[in-house]
Parts: C-alpha cells; sequence; structure tokens
C-alpha cells in the first residue's frame, strides 16, 4: 500500500476529492491538504485555513493592485522562458513572503504533527507550492527520502512561474494543459480525472433549448463575447441563456445537468480547449461546445467537442439550434469520449505508469 499526500491551496474544481478516491480505489492510502476553503463549496479533507490567502474577490482585487502598483508587474502578462521562473519582484513583495510563511508557521506545523503529514511515501504539490513559499516542508521531505510531485494546471506556470526551488525537489512534473508541454520541457501529461459514471445520459433535448456559460474569469473565457451572441440568440430563437459566475458546485452543477449546450471558452487565453467544466457537462451527455486549436484538434483526434469561435459564435450556436438531433448526437458522442479518456482508472492508471518510470513504486 502507497501513501499519497496532495498539497494545494484550495480544492478549486473537486480534483483534490477525485483523486483520493482513485487512489483508494486501488487500495492506497491518500489524503489531501488545502490553505483555504474554496468558495465553490468543494469538500474538504485537511483545511488549514490559512490568512493572507482566498479566492474571494475582494482578496483579488488588492492582490492586482499590489502587483501593478508595488511589484510593477502585470498578472495577466505571461512570464517569458522555458520554464518561466518565479522571483521576487523586488525586496517588498519578498519581504511579504518571508512575514507571511512566519505568520503562517506555527498552523502549518501544527497540522504536520496532528496529521502526520511527514508519514506519507508520494507527495504532490498543486501549482508547484509547498505550504511555505520558501518550499522548506518539501526540503524537509526530500531530505527523508520522499518522492515529490508537482502538477500545474495553467496560469500557475504561464502568469507566476515555476519556482526554483521545487523545481530542484521535483521528481516527476506534471499537467494537464498542452499548452504547457513545449514551455517545461519536463513536463508530463496527464488527463483530469473524473467519476464519469455519476450521471445518467441526458435523454432528450428541453424546450425552450437551454444554453448554460459558466466562469470563474470572464477575460479567460471570452465571456463577454459569449454573452453578448447568446442575448441575441434569445431574442432570435426560443431558447433560454444562463450564465453561472463562481457559483457554488453543488448549485451550479444542478442547473448544469438541465441544459442541452454548454460554453465553456472561446478564447484559449487561460488555457487551451477545455477543462473540468468540461469534463462535467460531457459527464452528463451535454453537447459541449469549445475552441479547438489545431494543435489541440492534433492532440485529441477523436474529441466529441463542436468547434466554436468568436467571430462565427452566432451561426455555430444557430446551427445547432435549428437541428436538435445533432445536440442529441453530440452528447451521446461525448458520455462515451469521457469516460475511456477522463474515467478515473484509465487516468490513475497512466499516473501509476510514470510513478514506475520515476522509481516511486514497483512494476
Amino acid at each position: 500500500m502507497t501513501k499519497i499526500l496532495y498539497i494545494s491551496p484550495e480544492n478549486i474544481v473537486g480534483l483534490l476529492s477525485t483523486w483520493k478516491k482513485a487512489h483508494e480505489s486501488a487500495g492506497n492510502t491518500c489524503r489531501y491538504v488545502t490553505m483555504f476553503h474554496t468558495i465553490l463549496d468543494f469538500p474538504e479533507d485537511i483545511c488549514l485555513n490559512l490568512p493572507l490567502i482566498t479566492n474571494q474577490v475582494w482578496y483579488l482585487k488588492i492582490r492586482r493592485k499590489l502587483q501593478t502598483r508595488w511589484y510593477r508587474r502585470d498578472p495577466d502578462m505571461e512570464r517569458p522562458g522555458n520554464p518561466p521562473w518565479w522571483t521576487p519582484a523586488n525586496h517588498l513583495e519578498a519581504y511579504y513572503f518571508r512575514l507571511r510563511d512566519r505568520l503562517w508557521q506555527g498552523r502549518i506545523e501544527k497540522a504536520i504533527r496532528d496529521n502526520r503529514l511527514e508519514d506519507f511515501d508520494i507527495y504532490h504539490f498543486e501549482w508547484g507550492l509547498d505550504l511555505y513559499r520558501d518550499c522548506r516542508f518539501a526540503e524537509r521531505l526530500k531530505k527523508a527520502g520522499k518522492h515529490i510531485v508537482t502538477h500545474y494546471h495553467g496560469i500557475d506556470l504561464r502568469n507566476r512561474g515555476v519556482l526554483p526551488k521545487m523545481d530542484e525537489l521535483s521528481d516527476l512534473v506534471l499537467t494537464n494543459e498542452l499548452d504547457l508541454l513545449p514551455r517545461y520541457p519536463r513536463m508530463k501529461y496527464l488527463f483530469l480525472p473524473y467519476d464519469t459514471e455519476q450521471f445518467p445520459a441526458k435523454k432528450h433535448v428541453n424546450t425552450p433549448l437551454r444554453i448554460l456559460h459558466m466562469t470563474m474569469n470572464r477575460y479567460f473565457k471570452g465571456t463577454e463575447r459569449i454573452i453578448e451572441v447568446c442575448k441575441q440568440l434569445e431574442k432570435d430563437f426560443k431558447v433560454e441563456f444562463i450564465l453561472l459566475e463562481r457559483v457554488p458546485h453543488n448549485q451550479a452543477m444542478a442547473i448544469k445537468a438541465g441544459c442541452d449546450i454548454n460554453i465553456d471558452q472561446i478564447s484559449n487565453t487561460g488555457g487551451w480547449g477545455y477543462g473540468m467544466n468540461s469534463v462535467e457537462s460531457l459527464s452528463m451527455g451535454i453537447c459541449t461546445c469549445t475552441n479547438m486549436l489545431p494543435e489541440y484538434e492534433a492532440f485529441v483526434p477523436d474529441h466529441p467537442f463542436v468547434h466554436i469561435d468568436s467571430e462565427n459564435l452566432y451561426d455555430q450556436l444557430a446551427e445547432l439550434i435549428r437541428n436538435p438531433e445533432i445536440i442529441q448526437k453530440k452528447g451521446a458522442e461525448g458520455k462515451i469520449w469521457v469516460r475511456k479518456t477522463h474515467g478515473l482508472n484509465s487516468v490513475r492508471e497512466q499516473l501509476y505508469q510514470y510513478y514506475r518510470e520515476a522509481g516511486f513504486i514497483g512494476v
């Protein structure tokens, strides 16, 4: 039996609880630690509730002002380099993280002792982040002979960059974002795991037909253009447009299950192709639309997505509305594809193959 621990700022798309289920179904032990509770209200395991970190809107606004005014950094700008490295912008930022580490230390060390967090075999540091910005916990684990994995999900690498110490300590580097592979040569790709069997296949199209768009960040999804087009479609056809923005997950899933078309993104700004939002809707048998760059089309040539783009979005969605049989067909294809590609067993076995290649576990 292997003991696996995930460490992450938050359980943002429920991924940590999914990994826990996947590892435990294979007879292993898995736990996860989060720094704060996500506003989407996913379940927690060990949540530290640390101060000075959250995804609440007020905090994000303050952080943006600090980065632009005091650290002279555009938070939407991708860092150069392959990989892009994170270093403090100036003495002020370096001092902030030293102060934060000191403030957090008591709570972190108590959690380590109380939950025996140094007794695991494999450690996954999500977003490439340790519990401390100076990476002292990961360094401690490495000296004790533990296996270190870092996993990047998008803007953590593009906009923040790789912490040099975490790069030095990592035995295995993973991503679920195709565009990151050339940016960090050590990286290996892993599809997002999901319990694809928890929803029945969709049987019919609603009247009126329901079009959904969900977003945590309008800029990254191209949300303003999506709203503009879908509002016009509501006027021209018998359809209902539903926008969900930073809504608790259980509430969002209940609404999503009653929709017919899910629009993921049209900009490829916060990552190429699709993410967990699409994996969920495909698992429900919902026709799912996103922008697919040629590189992504080549990577998943059997994908079930309806390709959309900003310029032709109205016509592309109108074509679906006029042909509900295509909506049903694409939804059925999506259910089959997501089971094969993102199912717990297949993704877990790919991860375990990476473990074997890195010498974490036996053949």
